[in-house]
C-alpha cells in the first residue's frame, strides 16, 4: 500500500513527478505556492502534452492563510468568427481540426493573474525565467514518453495524424512514440523562452499574439488577433457550501464546480460516515444524477445564466434534493457530458497558502492542431457548444463554453485545510466526492482515499454507454449489491485511467503537510 508523504515546509501533488519536482524546487528557493504552481503548470504542459498545454484553459482556487479564498477563471471565449454560419452543413462542432479550435486559450493569462495575486500577498517575486526554466529544459532536451502519452497517441492516431502540425510535433518518425523514448519539443521550448523575455502578456498582446493570430488565420481557425487582445483572466468569488465538517469551495460557472458542491451538500444529509462501500457509491451516484440535472438546466457562460449559481446551493434546496434519494433503488437518468483529459495539481507552502489548480485542452491533444513554429497544440473546448438554436449551450461569438474543470478546496472545522481534485470530465465531481467522503467523513487515510477503487457514472471516450463503471477492486458483494439496486454496472481494470487522476494535500493543525497522489498516474506527492 502506498503511503502518503508528509513534510513541514512545502508539498506539491501532480500527476507527473517532474511537475511535482518543479514546484518543490521553487518552494525550496523561497517561492510561494502560487509561484510553485506556475512552475508546475509550465512543466506539466511539456511532460503531459496529451492532457494539457499552453493552448488550453486553466482554473485556480487560491486559499490564503487568512481571509477569503479567490478563484481565477482563465478560460477563453469563442472567437469572433465562430458563429453558426461558420459551421454551415455541420450538425455539431467537429472534435478535431481547425474548426474545433474555436476558443481563445486562457491558461497563460491565468498564470499571469495568479502571479499578480502572489505579489499582492507581499512576497518577493522570483523571475519568470526561473519559474519556466524546467519546462524550457524539458522541451528542448527531451523527456521520457509516458505510457499514458504513448497510449493516447496510439489510440487517437487515425483521427490526429493528418491534423495540421500534429505529425511533425507528436509523431517522431511518423509513428506514435514508444514509452521511455526521448521526446523533444524544440518549438515549444522557443515559445516558452520568448515568454520569459517578452512577458506572459505577449501571448495575448505582444509578439507571440501576432504570430499566433497569423497562423490561426492561415489554418482557418475562427479566432483573431482582436480576440486574443480582448481576453483577460477574471478573478471570481468561489462558490461554497457550509458542510457539517467545514466550508467547501469550488469554481464558478462556466465550470461544473456547482455539481461537485451539490453532491457533497446532498450527501451531507445522508449519514455517510456510517455507510459501507455499496451505500457510499449508491448515495453519491444518486446525488450525482440530481447534481447533473442542475448542471444541464442552468450551467453555461455566467453572462447567459438566468439563475445565480450560489442560490442553487442553499441548504434548503440541497435538502429537498436529498429527500429524493431512494436507498433501495437507483433512479433513471439521462446522459452525461462525457470525458475530458485534464490535470489537477495542488501546492501548499509553509505560510499556509494553498492552491488547487486545473489545466486542460479538453480531449486528448485537444483539436489536434499544432500552430506552426510554436509547438502549441490548441484546445477543442468549444466542442462543448451546441449548434442547435435556443439551447443553453448554443454557440455565439464571445461566449464561454461549458467546462467540466473544477478545482476544490475546504477549510474544515477541526482546523485543517484541504485542496483536492481530479481530471476526468463527468468523473471529476464524482471523484471529488469519493475523496472527501472517504477521508473527511469516514476517516480513511488520505493516500488510501485517493488510491481506493473508484467509479464513474457516465461515458468514456468512444462509448455511448452511460453505465456505472466500477474498478475491479471493489468486492463481489459491493458489485452485487449495486446491481441489485438497479445500477447498470460495468467492470473496469483494477487501476483504470477511466476514473481519472486525482490528488490531495492536507495542512494539519501542527503545520505539517500531507500529500497523496494517484497511482493511476505518473505522479507524485513531493515535500520537504
Amino acid at each position: 500500500m502506498i503511503q502518503s508523504n508528509m513534510a513541514p515546509m512545502g508539498m506539491a501533488v501532480t500527476p507527473h513527478h517532474l511537475a511535482s519536482e518543479s514546484a518543490l524546487a521553487v518552494l525550496r528557493e523561497g517561492g510561494n505556492a502560487i509561484e510553485a504552481m506556475v512552475a508546475a503548470a509550465a512543466t506539466i504542459a511539456v511532460v503531459y502534452p496529451h492532457m494539457n498545454g499552453l493552448g488550453g484553459d486553466g482554473f485556480w482556487l487560491i486559499v490564503p492563510p487568512g481571509g477569503e479564498p479567490v478563484a481565477i477563471d482563465a478560460s477563453g471565449a469563442a472567437g469572433s468568427l465562430a458563429h453558426p454560419d461558420f459551421y454551415s452543413g455541420e450538425t455539431r462542432i467537429p472534435h478535431r481540426g481547425p474548426k474545433a479550435a474555436l476558443t481563445v486559450a486562457g491558461t497563460v493569462s491565468g498564470w499571469a493573474e495568479a502571479l499578480k495575486i502572489a505579489g499582492e500577498l507581499g512576497s518577493e517575486p522570483l523571475p519568470l525565467a526561473r519559474l519556466l526554466a524546467d519546462a524550457i529544459r524539458y522541451a528542448a532536451d527531451g523527456i521520457p514518453v509516458t505510457e499514458s502519452q504513448a497510449q493516447a497517441t496510439t489510440s487517437k492516431f487515425i483521427e490526429l495524424a493528418d491534423q495540421p502540425g500534429f505529425a511533425a510535433t507528436f509523431l517522431p518518425d511518423g509513428e506514435p512514440p514508444r514509452p521511455g523514448s526521448r521526446f523533444t519539443q524544440p518549438a515549444l521550448a522557443h515559445t516558452l523562452t520568448a515568454l520569459t523575455l517578452d512577458g506572459l502578456e505577449s501571448f495575448y498582446r505582444g509578439p507571440l499574439a501576432h504570430k499566433l493570430a497569423l497562423e490561426m488565420s492561415r489554418l482557418g481557425m475562427p479566432v483573431t488577433l482582436q480576440d486574443l487582445q480582448q481576453h483577460q483572466a477574471r478573478r471570481r468569488t468561489p462558490l461554497r457550501i457550509r458542510h457539517q465538517h467545514g466550508d467547501i469551495y469550488n469554481m464558478t460557472p462556466p465550470t461544473q464546480g456547482l455539481v461537485s458542491l451539490a453532491i457533497l451538500g446532498i450527501t451531507d444529509q445522508l449519514a455517510m460516515a456510517q455507510a459501507d462501500d455499496a451505500q457510499t457509491v449508491h448515495r453519491i451516484v444518486e446525488a450525482t444524477k440530481l447534481a447533473f440535472g442542475l448542471r444541464d438546466k442552468h450551467l453555461t457562460d455566467p453572462d447567459h445564466m438566468k439563475t445565480d449559481a450560489q442560490s442553487l446551493l442553499s441548504h434548503e434546496h440541497l435538502s429537498a434534493l436529498a429527500a429524493q434519494i431512494d436507498d433501495t433503488q437507483a433512479a433513471p437518468w439521462g446522459s452525461g457530458r462525457g470525458p475530458g483529459d485534464t490535470v489537477w495539481m495542488g501546492v501548499m507552502d509553509s505560510s499556509g497558502l494553498a492552491v488547487s489548480f486545473i489545466q486542460s485542452i479538453y480531449h486528448e491533444f485537444g483539436s489536434g492542431v499544432v500552430l506552426p513554429d510554436t509547438g502549441i497544440v490548441w484546445q477543442n473546448r468549444g466542442a462543448a457548444f451546441s449548434l442547435q438554436p435556443d439551447n443553453l449551450l448554443t454557440l455565439a461569438p464571445g461566449k464561454q463554453p461549458f467546462h467540466t474543470l473544477n478545482p476544490a478546496a475546504a477549510r474544515l472545522h477541526d482546523g485543517r485545510t484541504l485542496v483536492y481534485g481530479s481530471m476526468g470530465g463527468d468523473g471529476q465531481p464524482q471523484t471529488q466526492a469519493a475523496i472527501f467522503t472517504r477521508h473527511v467523513l469516514q476517516g480513511m487515510p488520505l493516500q488510501q482515499a485517493v488510491s481506493a477503487p473508484r467509479w464513474l457514472l457516465g461515458r468514456t471516450w468512444g462509448q455511448t454507454s452511460d453505465s456505472l463503471k466500477l474498478e475491479g477492486r471493489f468486492s463481489p458483494d459491493t458489485i452485487a449489491t449495486l446491481r441489485a439496486l438497479g445500477h447498470e454496472v460495468e467492470i473496469l481494470p483494477d487501476f483504470s485511467e477511466t476514473v481519472g487522476h486525482a490528488g490531495a494535500i492536507v495542512r494539519h493543525n501542527n503545520g505539517m503537510l500531507e500529500g497523496a497522489f494517484d497511482p493511476r498516474s505518473n505522479g507524485s506527492a513531493a515535500g520537504f
